[in-house]
């Protein structure tokens, strides 16, 4: 299969055209560009690999949660292109594509983005299995997540691993937290995964061609990107 995979979800821009056993990535810190430099990369990319957009046979997504706007620039390219060469769509969770390539690790794996507000994206995986559902919480609340998970985490390593763009920022708030029977977290338990960052389109095309997506799925041209928290302009609205 021909698959190309688009990840606008946070500031790093990655997109990935896969021809049989071949693959083509590219990834930049785009910062606010994505609209700008998104359809040029995918116009590159198909050069490169001497395809045509019509030899497509599926296109996936990040599907959230993430930036509003980037995930909406994802969802639009790839909604938009599928539509117009009549091949599959499909969307995979952000936080799922991020933990992926950490699954082999023991212990705690936690894909953390930066929601805001004093907030954070975040869900938890032990063994290559998700044992949360997505979280936009604050650090005490996350911390507390991960204080049961970890005592839930018998004979195995008890250390969660924090990664991803907004990690950094939660690990430091997290030590900064007054230790607490349901939450008591030390220097120890959490570490800091640093240099650990990537984009997730070579994931996306990872999790899409070993879950045959497009043959269990039915397109969904309807679907949308998974927020989790409303948007500014919707809570406004519906606090009048």
């Amino acid at each position: 299969m021909n698959l190309l995979a688009v990840d606008t979800a946070t500031e790093k821009l990655s997109v990935a055209l896969a021809s049989g056993r071949d693959t083509w990535l590219f990834e930049a810190d785009a910062g606010l560009r994505h609209s700008e430099l998104v359809m040029e990369t995918v116009d590159m990319l198909f050069k490169r690999a001497a395809l045509k957009p019509e030899d497509l046979s599926g296109i996936v997504c990040a599907g959230g949660p993430g930036s509003f706007t980037g995930l909406r620039i994802g969802f639009s390219l790839a909604k938009g292109l599928a539509l117009a060469l009549g091949c599959r769509f499909a969307a995979i969770p952000t936080l799922d594509c991020m933990a992926r390539p950490l699954f082999s690790l023991k212990g705690l794996v936690i894909p953390v983005l930066d929601a805001k507000k004093s907030s954070f994206f975040c869900a938890l995986y032990k063994g290559g299995v998700k044992v949360c559902a997505d979280m936009d919480a604050g650090p005490a609340a996350i911390a507390e997540a991960i204080g049961a998970a970890i005592a839930d985490t018998a004979g195995q390593a008890k250390q969660a691993l924090l990664f991803g763009p907004g990690a950094g920022m939660l690990h430091e708030k997290l030590l900064q937290l007054p230790r607490t029977p349901s939450a008591p977290l030390t220097a120890t338990d959490i570490v800091l995964g640093t240099g650990i960052r990537w984009g997730n389109a070579q994931t996306l095309l990872e999790i899409a061609r070993e879950t045959d997506i497009f043959a269990n799925n039915v397109t969904d041209f309807s679907a949308g990107p998974e927020y989790i928290r409303k948007s500014d302009a919707e809570q406004i609205a519906n606090s009048r």
